[in-house]
Order: structure tokens, then sequence, then C-alpha cells
């Protein structure tokens, strides 16, 4: 896999946005879920007026709801990770 990936919302042929593979794991998490989040908020906002377009966002957004769910508990076992790398390393003594 190339280090930067381009984000495929976006054809052109030099890109400009790219994802960097190689970014921590939290840090893409963040991303990943920050986006999805946005656009679940967008479809609730459609999801309050009638009509087929309103019954089309509600089925949206409750599999939108159920998935950042499920990212919110990737997230914080892979906050805990981190921090438990990072405490790990504070406390390794010093190579002498």
């Amino acid at each position: 896999m190339d280090r930067y990936m381009p984000i495929t919302g976006i054809d052109c042929t030099i890109a400009s946005l790219v994802i960097d593979t190689e970014a921590p794991l939290d840090v893409l998490h963040d991303t990943a879920a920050y986006r999805i989040r946005t656009a679940t908020q967008l479809l609730e906002s459609f999801a309050f007026g009638e009509g087929v377009y309103s019954e089309l966002a509600r089925v949206l957004v409750t599999s939108l709801r159920d998935g950042c769910d499920l990212l919110d508990v990737v997230g914080r076992r892979l906050q805990e990770q981190v921090s438990a790398q990072q405490s790990q390393s504070r406390q390794a003594p010093a190579a002498s």
C-alpha cells in the first residue's frame, strides 16, 4: 500500500487531499468518525420533514447512528491502547 492515498470523493488528475496510511490508528479513526457524524447530523435534519425523502433519511440515519455507536466503542478502545503504550514507554528504563 502506498503511504499517501488520495481521497476517493475527489476525481482529479493530481490529488490535493490525501490520507496518510501510516498515521496512528486513533487519528485515522477520529477523522473518519467525525466525517460520519457530520453526515449523520445532516441526514437527521432531513428526517424531520414529511414525505418519501424524510422516510429515506430516517432509514439511513438509523444505520449511520449504529455505525457511529460502533465507532465510538472502537475509538475508546484505541485510546485505551494508546494511553497504555504511552504509559509503558514512560516507565521503560533508559538504556545505558
